[in-house]
């Protein structure tokens, strides 16, 4: 099966996004979230790309149906 990009409902704090990131590559989700704030904070873009994923991205259960 191959490895797919989706949101967690389970320990999210807003959509879910950084918490998928955190899975699809297998690193702490702590990490994840440093770095996407820095991204928003330092260049706006990070909020952006967080926003189009909360919205384009499926939820896990959304993928595990298929």
């Amino acid at each position: 099966m191959a490895r797919r990009l989706y949101k967690i409902e389970q320990g999210r704090k807003i959509f879910g996004v950084c918490g998928g990131v955190a899975e699809y590559f297998n690193i702490d989700v702590a990490i994840v979230r440093i770095v996407w704030a820095v991204l928003g904070l330092c260049y706006g873009t990070g909020i952006l790309i967080y926003l189009v994923c909360a919205f384009v991205l499926p939820n896990k259960s959304e993928v595990e149906a298929f």
